[in-house]
């Protein structure tokens, strides 16, 4: 599908499309399926090619997730709770408050942070964040922290590979593929420790 295509996204949306979708994806519940770390790594790729210019990239990108990540918090905040209601329910049982809440006491500042190089997770982190009442000057700091890394890493690599190996356009796909791959691991080794 064009849609989870980056340089379709890229050259069809340009700049605004590209710091939407990373927007979405840093805190709205409903984005958590947007291709992030391909589409970044995407755009550094073209960067050292010219077609798109970094800095303007970096900026952008360190903006939308910071933004996105605050979006997430403030509805964490405010809507979250109140949907910690049913009893019983997996999703829903208000003990799961309770345990978010702790959860961000012990481990939140850097979860908010390093969550962000998860796919999935980096779009419920900052709710959780917010639904477990971090604090605000905190959760400001490490989204911060996670907003200037994750895009960073992601995009300064894909420039990398651009820049030294021109002729890996053809492999791009199957390389983000595996880059994919790589953060899943963190999910799947949880759920197997779970088990």
């Amino acid at each position: 599908m064009n849609f989870f295509n980056p340089e379709f996204l890229i050259s069809t949306f340009g700049y605004v499309g590209i710091f939407s979708i990373i927007f979405m994806e840093s805190g709205f519940f409903f984005a958590f399926f947007l291709p992030g770390d391909t589409l970044i790594f995407t755009v550094g790729f073209l960067a050292s090619a010219g077609i798109l210019n970094i800095w303007i990239s970096w900026i952008g990108l360190v903006v939308a997730t910071f933004l996105g990540g605050l979006v997430g918090y403030l509805f964490g905040k405010k809507v979250g709770p109140a949907i910690f209601f049913k009893e019983g329910s997996f999703l829903f049982d208000p003990s799961n408050l309770e345990r978010t809440k702790k959860f961000y006491e012990k481990y939140g500042s850097w979860a908010v942070a390093m969550g962000r190089f998860v796919p999935v997770i980096r779009t419920f982190v900052p709710i959780l964040a917010g639904v477990g009442r971090m604090k605000w000057n905190t959760f400001l700091r490490f989204n911060t922290l996670g907003a200037i890394l994750w895009p960073s890493v992601v995009m300064f690599v894909g420039y990398f590979f651009g820049s030294q190996f021109p002729a890996i356009h053809q492999y791009v796909m199957p390389v983000i593929g595996f880059l994919f791959l790589i953060t899943l691991i963190p999910i799947f080794w949880a759920m197997f420790k779970k088990k």
